[in-house]
Formats: C-alpha cells, sequence, structure tokens
C-alpha cells in the first residue's frame, strides 16, 4: 500500500492505494480517512468579478450554485411560495442538466441570475426567505 495526500475543493485527505503486481491483488483493502488531513496552503483566490445582478436579501437562505455552469431555466418568480425539494433553476454544467431544488419551504425573495447566465460555484442564485 502507499499512501497519498489528494486535495480536492480545497480540502486535502490522505489516501492508501494499493499496487497491482502481475496483474493480481493480493488482498483488496479500501482505505479512505473520513477526517479531511492537513489542508495544503492555498494560494490567495482572485477577486471575484462585479456581479451584475442584485445581491441576496438580508436574513433569506441563499441557493448556490453548485459548480461553474451556465442557467438553463429558471421554474420559479420573487415572491412565489415553494416546498422543499421543488426545482428552482436548471444548471447545466459538463453538458448534464442539473436541477437545484429548494432546501426548504419557503418564499422566493430574489433572483440574482437570468436565463442563459454564466456562473460560478458558490455564486448564489435564489434568496429563500
Amino acid at each position: 500500500m502507499k499512501k497519498f495526500n489528494i486535495t480536492v475543493n480545497g480540502n486535502s485527505y490522505e489516501v492508501e492505494v494499493e499496487e497491482i503486481k502481475d496483474g493480481v491483488v493480493s488482498a483488496p483493502r479500501p482505505q479512505v480517512s473520513a477526517a479531511p488531513a492537513q489542508a495544503a496552503p492555498k494560494a490567495a483566490p482572485a477577486p471575484a468579478p462585479a456581479k451584475k445582478a442584485s445581491a441576496p436579501s438580508a436574513g433569506g437562505d441563499g441557493v448556490k450554485a453548485p459548480m461553474p455552469g451556465t442557467i438553463l431555466d429558471i421554474k420559479v418568480s420573487e415572491g412565489q411560495e415553494v416546498k422543499s425539494g421543488q426545482v428552482l433553476v436548471i444548471l447545466e454544467a459538463m453538458k448534464m442538466e442539473n436541477e437545484l431544488v429548494a432546501p426548504k419551504d419557503g418564499v422566493v425573495q430574489s433572483i440574482n441570475v437570468s436565463k442563459g447566465a454564466s456562473v460560478n460555484s458558490g455564486d448564489v442564485l435564489v434568496t429563500l426567505g
């Protein structure tokens, strides 16, 4: 077994990988530590570009983009009541359509994107109150 540190989205993990010799694995033992290892030092993030959309309202819960992509469709409007699990926005990323759903029941306070807009990971798309 060989140990490696792997960093994913800024979180560092220690993993063990078994080497295969002559096409035979002696005993499969997948090992992944649940706790992140010491985080590697990161370079300072680049300043975020100014947003054209309005900022999320204070006191609301923001539904954020989980990954960079393009907004294909917005399924709600401001002031609309939504239920937990209801589709709010469809985000295209890596040639796949991802339905972003409401994390809780609430009312749409603001929609911070428009159809066809490119978004970055972590951008607040919809604010629920």
